[in-house]
């Protein structure tokens, strides 16, 4: 036998302590009564009991504490060994480890993306054997195929472009060493994963194809970097910039033509990192479809736990203790007291259960209106913030996002790690699923970890603004009528998926969330700024064409404002019927001496045109109150804002 945490024994040294403490308290009582009253009235003042009980008490309760000590510090026995065995499939990951890898044009760079990808494959999938290579000018095997995570691990957070021995990016190297050391394995099938951003290949990668798909060896490829790219660094030269033959810095883009080709040929699939696209849940499924094998684990060594033999001996002592040590005389008033305060704890604790009984079982209704009341009848501030966080979490899935937001900012307001964490995480699906909302009037589907459709994501939105009245001026896309409330929504969400990530390091989802809420966020901008183009009016004087002959001049109207003929006699704009205005402009009009003109009495305020047509009087007026054109202005949405310029 032995102990798992011999450290609490050496709380045992306390226990004689604890003795010494209490004979010294009784010697200092007596003496302190024996200096207050005098020897004559002792008798008669001070009632003499047995200290048999008292004593009897205080050997319980240091017998119970002795048994919690040992029970704390977990005495084990052994039992033997075990070996795990578990389902599992081979895959390899092939690293980039060309100098361009450092490229910055992704925060930090492309390396570090990489190892976080890999990080997230190794906790996506902990039964499958993964190992790692690291390929530049050469290849190499860094991590053979393990169960060992934690080692594949580390050698992943210390590897770096210094490993590899030549220069350069010989992929068709590596996909022949991943597809030989996977033949080696007995498996029909298997999986390779290439990390790379697809720059400078060497080598007959036609022919490591061919091998590969003999070999069964399923290719996922995932790009790193983007389009436009940066300069590659190199702290060896001026500027920290790599430069070719002729002195000019290299730029390194993503050249995902080849890393496509391998995932195509292969029956692979390829994805760009960063592009929103859940990566570990793209290979989870592609394993699927791979041939399980078992294989056997670590070997685990079986303890069978003592601390149960311990710990029900000492709540008879601590029993014990209280029994010698209560007064009877007074237990009649104690039991009522604690009667009257142990009840509505009791109910309290009940109403608690069932709140999370009812949120188990799908029972959202009935959890949300049961954390309400006990959010609300509950003083504490941190019962009161998990009792809120509770109805939030139970009004999201029963897709009341409403009720949902106001409870998680409800439970924000007490400033715990984990219960912030959460809120910020909660708050930011609640701002989506409202924005969703807007958009579609149905909530986004369940599946979050799916691949985005942006083909349906495009038509959801030309329907919803055919959908929305046309606005009588040009405006600018961050401010389209109907549609603030979805932008505002989904950037308020994408800036609580910041805020969750920056207050708890283990919120991948919300990575993940705020990733899709960008790509979607960014594409609605898009189509919102091609809407506008498509619906701008044109210019001034090109309003109607049809109505206008070949010198420029409108064409006569008939009397609705068609073609159909002449208007009659009197009608403004009939040139040939209306009264000439006078030669000198300060003078009455022959027919209306002393007051105003026609056409200053039918023209608005400001024209001076006689001839404006209703097109021009209208965009005119728009223009004299372009203040009024301003939509909401929302701080901090500068990021989704169509610069200016672009340098």
């Amino acid at each position: 036998m032995h102990f798992a945490h011999p450290i609490w024994l050496v709380l045992l040294v306390t226990l004689p302590l604890l003795v010494l403490a209490a004979v010294l308290a009784g010697r200092f009582r007596r003496k302190s009564w024996g200096a207050f009253v005098a020897p004559r009235l002792r008798r008669m003042l001070l009632k003499h009991t047995s200290t048999l009980p008292r004593w009897i008490a205080l050997i319980l309760l240091l017998a119970a504490c002795a048994a919690l000590v040992i029970a704390q510090a977990r005495p084990q026995g052994a039992m033997g060994t075990r070996n795990e065995t578990s389902l599992g499939r081979n895959l390899l990951i092939a690293l980039d480890l060309s100098r361009s890898m450092r490229t910055r044009d992704v925060k930090p760079d492309r390396l570090a993306q990489a190892k976080m990808v890999i990080s997230e494959l190794l906790d996506a999938m902990p039964h499958e054997r993964i190992g790692v290579i690291g390929f530049a000018g050469s290849s190499y095997l860094y991590a053979p195929l393990t169960v060992d995570h934690a080692a594949v691990r580390e050698t992943v957070e210390q590897i770096d472009e210094s490993w590899a021995p030549m220069g350069g990016s010989d992929l068709a190297s590596a996909v022949k060493l991943a597809t030989a050391t996977l033949k080696k394995t007995g498996q029909k099938n298997n999986a390779l994963v290439i990390l790379s951003d697809g720059e400078n290949h060497e080598g007959d990668l036609d022919a490591m194809i061919e091998d590969a798909q003999r070999s069964g060896v399923y290719i996922l490829a995932i790009g790193l970097g983007t389009a436009d790219g940066d300069y590659i660094p190199n702290p060896e030269l001026p500027g920290n910039r790599s430069v070719d033959r002729a002195g000019k810095p290299i730029i390194s883009r993503l050249q995902a033509d080849v890393l496509r080709k391998l995932a195509d040929q292969t029956h692979g699939h390829y994805a760009h990192a960063g592009s929103g696209v859940d990566l570990p849940a793209m290979v989870k499924s592609s394993l699927k479809t791979l041939d399980a094998f078992e294989m056997e684990g670590r070997q685990r060594n079986v303890f069978i736990e003592f601390y149960q033999w311990l710990v029900f001996p000492a709540i008879l002592f601590l029993i014990g203790s209280l029994i010698a040590s209560t007064r009877w005389r007074g237990l009649l008033a104690t039991t009522t007291l604690a009667s009257v305060l142990l009840a509505p704890m009791n109910a309290r604790a009940d109403d608690v259960s069932n709140a999370q009984q009812a949120l188990r079982q799908k029972r959202t209704a009935e959890a949300r209106d049961a954390y309400h009341k006990l959010a609300e009848s509950t003083t504490l501030q941190g019962r009161k913030a998990r009792f809120s966080l509770g109805e939030a979490t139970a009004a999201y899935q029963e897709k009341d996002f409403t009720s949902a937001r106001a409870a998680f900012s409800r439970a924000l307001l007490h400033h715990d790690g984990a219960i912030e964490s959460a809120c910020l995480l909660g708050l930011g699906n609640t701002l989506f699923q409202l924005g969703w909302q807007n958009l579609t009037d149905e909530s986004y589907p369940e599946e979050l970890n799916r691949l985005p459709n942006p083909e349906r994501f495009d038509a959801l939105v030309r329907e919803r603004l055919a959908k929305l009245p046309k606005p009588a001026a040009p405006v600018a896309s961050a401010t389209y009528p109907g549609m603030e409330s979805l932008i505002t929504n989904w950037t308020d969400a994408a800036n609580h998926f910041d805020s969750a990530s920056a207050a708890s390091s283990h919120q991948p989802q919300a990575l993940h969330n705020r990733a899709l809420t960008q790509f979607y966020l960014k594409r609605l901008m898009e189509l919102l700024d091609e809407n506008r183009k498509t619906n701008e009016p044109p210019p001034p004087g090109q309003e109607n064409p049809e109505k206008r002959d070949g010198t420029g001049k409108e064409k006569p109207e008939g009397r609705d404002g068609d073609a159909k003929g002449p208007k009659p006699p009197g009608t403004p704009g009939q040139g040939q019927n209306n009264p000439k205005p006078p030669a000198d402009p300060n003078q009455p009009a022959p027919d209306d001496p002393g007051g105003p003109k026609k056409d200053e009495q039918n023209s608005p305020k400001g024209s001076n045109d006689p001839n404006e047509s209703p097109e021009q009087q209208a965009r005119r007026i728009l223009m004299e109150n372009a203040d009024l054109e301003k939509g909401p202005l929302t701080p901090g949405r500068q990021e989704f804002l169509p610069p200016e310029k672009d340098w």
